[in-house]
C-alpha cells in the first residue's frame, strides 16, 4: 500500500505542477517587469535636469539676458524631453493594461525599448553642450523614432498577431484542438482610465529621485577640501562647514518643498478612485516642473556666491514651485468635474475633507505667487522673502487643519450673523416681506 501524502508533500507537488504548467505555457506575470519599467522611466525622465542644473555661471558673470536665454532654452528642451519620456510611459501603460502575462519575447523587446530610452539623457546632453552641431539633434531624433518603433509597432504587433500565428502553426502541425488559453480579441479603449497604481508608482519614483539629486549635489559641491580646511580654517571642520551654511539652508528648503509636494500628491491620490486622461496629462506637467526643483536648489544655493543676481534667481525658483504645485491643484479641479466617478465621497464638493484638501493643494501656489509678488515690491529683501516662504510653508502644513477649521468657523459665524439672511425653516413669502420696506 502506498502511504498517504503529508500536507507538506501535497503543497510541494502542487507547486511543482504549477511551475511545470508555467514552464509549458512559457509566460509569467508582468507585474515585476512593469515595476522595473516604471522605475527606469522615472529615473530617465528626472536625471535629464542635470545638464540644466550644471549650467556653469562664474561668480563674476551676471545673470544677464544671455544667461537667461541660455537657461530658458535648456529648460524648454528639458521639458520637451520629459514629455517625450512620459508619453512613452503612458503608451507603455496603455499597452500593458491589456497584457495579463508576458513571455520571453515580450520581456526582451521591453528591455530593448528601455535601453533605447536610457540613451535619451546622453543625446540631450549633446544637444545642450553643442547646440550648433546637428549631430546631437540627429541622435536624439533617432532615439525617439526607435522608441516609437519598438514600443508602438513591434510590441503591438507581437501582442496582436503572435497568439494567432501560434494557433495557425499548431493547426498546421495537426493539433486542431484549441489552445489551453483562448486568445481574446485585442482592443484598446483610448478613453479608458489610466492605471491608478502605475500613475502613483511613476510619480513616487520622480519625487524620490528629485530628492536624491538634491543630496547628490550637496555631496559633490559642499564637501570641504582637506587642504583648504588646514590652510583657511586652521584645521577646524566645523568652521569649514559653516562657510557652506547658505547651501545647506537651500538644501533643507528644497527638500522640504519636494517632500511637501509629494505629501500633497499622496493625499490627493489617496482619495482618487480612478485617473482620467486629463488628470494623467496634468500629473505629467506637474512632475515635469517637480523635476526642475534641483535647478531651483542650484539657483537658491548661489545666493552667497552671487548676491547681485539673487532677485532673478528667487523669481526662477518661485516660478518652478508655482507651476509644480498649480498643476497639482489642476488635477484635483479636473477630478471634481467628474467627482462621482473619480473621487471618494469625503473630498467631493460638500464632503468632510473638501475644504482641507482645497487648502492643502492651494498652499504652495498661493505661497509661491505671494513670494514672487513680494519680490517685485521689495526686491531688496528677495532672499529673506524666499527663505521666509520656505520656513513658513512647512509650519503652515502642520497647522493647516486647525487653520481650516478656524476659517470655516469664522465663515459660519458671519453667515449666522448676516442680518438680512432668512432663518432656516422660514417661509419664503415671509422672508420676502421682511426684505420689503414697511408701509405706513
Amino acid at each position: 500500500m502506498s502511504r498517504p501524502q503529508t500536507q507538506e508533500q501535497a503543497v510541494d507537488s502542487e507547486e511543482d505542477s504549477s511551475l511545470h504548467r508555467r514552464d509549458e505555457e512559457g509566460t509569467q506575470s508582468s507585474h515585476r517587469m512593469l515595476g522595473f519599467s516604471d522605475a527606469l522611466l522615472s529615473i530617465i525622465a528626472t536625471v535629464m535636469i542635470l545638464p540644466v542644473t550644471h549650467t556653469e555661471i562664474s561668480p563674476e558673470q551676471q545673470f544677464d539676458k544671455s544667461i537667461q536665454k541660455l537657461l530658458a532654452t535648456r529648460i524648454a528642451v528639458y521639458l520637451m524631453t520629459f514629455l517625450i519620456v512620459t508619453v512613452a510611459w503612458a503608451a507603455h501603460t496603455r499597452l500593458f493594461q491589456v497584457v495579463g502575462k508576458i513571455d520571453d519575447t515580450l520581456a526582451l523587446l521591453n528591455l530593448a525599448c528601455m535601453m533605447t530610452i536610457t540613451l535619451l539623457p546622453y543625446t540631450f546632453s549633446l544637444m545642450v553642450m553643442f547646440p550648433d552641431v546637428p549631430l546631437g539633434i540627429f541622435l536624439f531624433c533617432t532615439c525617439v523614432i526607435a522608441i516609437g518603433s519598438v514600443q508602438s509597432y513591434v510590441l503591438m504587433v507581437t501582442v496582436i498577431f503572435l497568439p494567432h500565428i501560434s494557433k495557425v502553426t499548431a493547426w498546421c502541425k495537426g493539433h486542431r484542438e484549441s489552445p489551453v488559453h483562448s486568445v481574446e480579441p485585442f482592443s484598446i479603449d483610448l478613453h479608458a482610465p489610466l492605471s491608478k497604481e502605475r500613475v502613483e508608482a511613476f510619480s513616487d519614483g520622480v519625487y524620490a529621485i528629485v530628492a536624491t539629486l538634491l543630496i547628490l549635489d550637496i555631496c559633490e559641491d559642499n564637501v570641504p577640501d582637506p587642504k583648504d580646511v588646514q590652510e583657511k580654517f586652521s584645521g577646524s571642520l566645523v568652521a569649514a562647514l559653516g562657510a557652506y551654511g547658505p547651501q545647506f539652508l537651500a538644501y533643507f528648503g528644497s527638500f522640504a518643498t519636494v517632500g511637501l509636494l509629494w505629501f500633497a500628491h499622496h493625499s490627493l491620490f489617496l482619495h482618487v478612485r480612478k485617473a482620467t486622461q486629463t488628470m494623467g496629462l496634468l500629473n505629467i506637467l506637474s512632475l515635469a516642473f517637480v523635476g526642475g526643483l534641483p535647478l531651483a536648489y542650484q539657483q537658491t544655493s548661489a545666493f552667497a556666491r552671487q548676491p547681485h543676481d539673487e532677485l532673478e534667481r528667487v523669481r526662477v525658483s518661485c516660478a518652478i514651485i508655482f507651476f509644480a504645485s498649480i498643476f497639482q491643484f489642476a488635477i484635483w479641479t479636473a477630478a471634481l468635474l467628474h467627482q462621482t466617478e473619480t473621487l471618494q465621497p469625503a473630498v467631493r464638493f460638500g464632503g468632510q475633507e473638501h475644504a482641507f484638501m482645497f487648502a492643502k493643494l492651494a498652499l504652495y501656489p498661493c505661497a509661491s505667487l505671494l513670494a514672487f509678488a513680494a519680490t517685485c515690491l521689495l526686491s531688496r529683501f528677495s532672499t529673506a522673502i524666499f527663505h521666509l516662504m520656505q520656513i513658513a510653508v512647512p509650519f503652515a502644513f502642520l497647522l493647516l487643519r486647525l487653520l481650516v477649521r478656524l476659517v470655516l468657523a469664522g465663515l459660519q459665524l458671519l453667515w449666522d450673523l448676516w442680518p438680512e439672511r432668512p432663518q432656516p425653516g422660514q417661509d419664503e413669502p415671509e422672508a420676502q416681506s421682511q426684505l420689503l420696506p414697511s408701509s405706513c
